[in-house]
């Protein structure tokens, strides 16, 4: 989860995300070299007399700042376009869960289990426990197991709210009337954090998420408890 003053992204638990942290390093430094080029111009320019002004009249010059541009935008393209095309893949997901959103809280639903259901309401800030966490603390955890493909679908019965979980990578809004759906990959276990991240009303800003990530045979311990 984010800390105090973090500048960057939380740190990546799923496939997705850790191409989405290179996709952005890789954007990011072509940014910089054009933001230097851009400025070295400026400088040169300001500080220099120029003595060849018909230079800027040639053709090859035209053509150059024509094709790299263009050059420049293919190679942003193409790695955005094969990342949103793995987010949209679905691989035999060994499990469903569905997300349902409500004004202020999610219910869940296992629908490869008979009757396991749940909803998970904020923990209010009276009641936490000492080393809990202000506003992402909830009652009903969803526990999933790691290292294996999850299905979530996601709708909502009131108003327009939005799934996120930073660390995974994952953000899909929850319509009324809409099932969408995401895929869920862990690589390693723990506790990940997301809230609401469509303003849906007053307590917008109460509606954490929380996934806990076991491994299998915890979560079949858990599971088993709960039906």
């Amino acid at each position: 989860m984010a800390y105090p003053f973090q500048l960057g992204f939380q740190d990546a638990t799923s496939p997705i995300m850790e191409e989405l942290l290179h996709f952005h390093d890789h954007t990011l430094m072509i940014v910089f070299l054009i933001s230097s080029l851009v400025l070295y111009i400026i400088s040169l320019m300001l500080t220099t007399s120029l003595t060849h002004t018909s230079t800027m009249d040639a053709q090859e010059v035209e053509t150059i700042w024509t094709i790299l541009p263009a050059i420049i935008l293919i190679m942003i393209a193409l790695p955005s376009l094969r990342i949103l095309y793995m987010m949209d893949e679905i691989n035999n997901p060994s499990l469903t869960v569905k997300t349902m959103g409500h004004q202020w809280y999610w219910s869940y639903e296992y629908t490869d289990y008979e009757d396991l259901s749940f909803d998970s309401y904020m923990i209010p800030t009276s009641d936490l426990k000492p080393g809990e966490l202000r506003l992402l603390e909830v009652d009903n955890r969803v526990v999933l197991p790691m290292e294996m493909t999850i299905r979530m679908l996601i709708s909502s019965e009131d108003v327009l709210h939005s799934w996120a979980v930073p660390s995974l990578g994952l953000k899909t809004d929850a319509i009324p009337g809409r099932l969408n759906q995401t895929t869920l990959l862990s690589t390693r276990p723990g506790l990940y954090y997301g809230q609401c991240s469509e303003i849906c009303g007053s307590n917008h800003s109460f509606m954490p998420i929380v996934l806990e990530l076991v491994p299998l045979k915890h979560f079949e311990k858990w599971s088993s408890s709960m039906v």
